[in-house]
């Protein structure tokens, strides 16, 4: 399926910029019985609106029918990345060093000696294979392919 995100995001990029808006990230999953192809949209300096998806929504949808690259029927949901976006990418990644992060693993590992499976701390860099992030004052190296997913964390009392 990630070739398919990659020939989407190669198809439908342009356009969205051409309309002003950045595409963040291409997924296509399988959802019970439906696929989904979600494509997520971010504004310079601007949050996303309803308007903004339709917008998009309706200058990719003939471009999509026109390359047929999926052949089951399947859903189109655009949107924005939310305040707490998935990093799946290392642009995302290197755009958020030094931002606070999430990172859920597929199993319970040892960490400052404690087993966890969420761990929440500073992402500090990345390679291939590792992610560091900064937990209280020790940097962690965690193996990419022990992550399901990173995401970054929002301060929600930042708006009390």
């Amino acid at each position: 399926m990630a070739n398919i995100e990659e020939k989407i995001e190669n198809l439908v990029k342009q356009k969205i910029e051409d309309l002003g808006y950045e595409l963040y990230d291409v997924q296509y999953v399988k959802e019970g019985q439906n696929y989904i192809l979600r494509i997520f949209i971010e504004k310079p300096n601007g949050s996303i609106d309803l308007n903004d998806c339709e917008k998009v929504n309706d200058s990719i949808n003939d471009i999509l029918d026109s390359a047929n690259y999926i052949k089951e029927q399947y859903f189109l949901e655009v949107s924005s990345t939310g305040v707490e976006k998935t990093l799946r990418k290392d642009k995302h990644l290197r755009d958020n060093i030094g931002e606070e992060v999430q990172i859920s693993l597929f199993k319970p590992i040892d960490i400052l000696e404690k087993k966890q499976k969420e761990i929440t701390g500073v992402l500090k860099d990345f390679n291939e294979n590792n992610i560091i992030i900064q937990m209280d004052k020790e940097e962690i190296s965690i193996n990419r392919k022990d992550i399901s997913q990173i995401k970054t964390v929002f301060d929600w009392d930042s708006l009390n």
